[in-house]
């Protein structure tokens, strides 16, 4: 019977790995959107689209997509002016040993998506 070393090469760990980064990640989004509606002014529509997890979880970057498109950058510098705050709401709401650092940035992927689609109805 041969031995399975439990180093990164296994493939156990490798799916145990991505099976906990994406309920760190679903967490987060959904601590993100939790908080995000409860602390704006609701001038805009601010929508968690996605977090970018660095590989070892210490920090996040969380996409947002804001309508009105003129009210992105004022949505992304309350974020951002937020974050802190929003890591303490982090800790007490979701399960996790260690909560990232967080920031804040706009999907530009979903810009580019809704865009495309835009111009393909025309």
């Amino acid at each position: 019977m041969a031995w399975m070393s439990s180093g990164s090469d296994s493939p156990w760990v490798h799916m145990s790995s991505q099976r906990k980064s994406a309920r760190v990640t679903e967490e987060i989004m959904r601590a993100a959107a939790q908080f995000l509606e409860r602390e704006s002014n609701r001038t805009a529509l601010i929508t968690v689209t996605g977090v970018e997890l660095a590989e070892k979880g210490t920090r996040a970057t969380i996409l947002l997509s804001v309508l009105p498109p003129s009210e992105e950058v004022a949505a992304l510098a309350f974020a951002n002016r937020h974050a802190g705050e929003f890591r303490t709401f982090l800790s007490h709401a979701a399960r996790m040993r260690r909560v990232p650092t967080i920031s804040f940035s706009l999907d530009r992927g979903e810009k580019n998506r809704q865009r495309i689609e835009e111009l393909s109805q025309r």
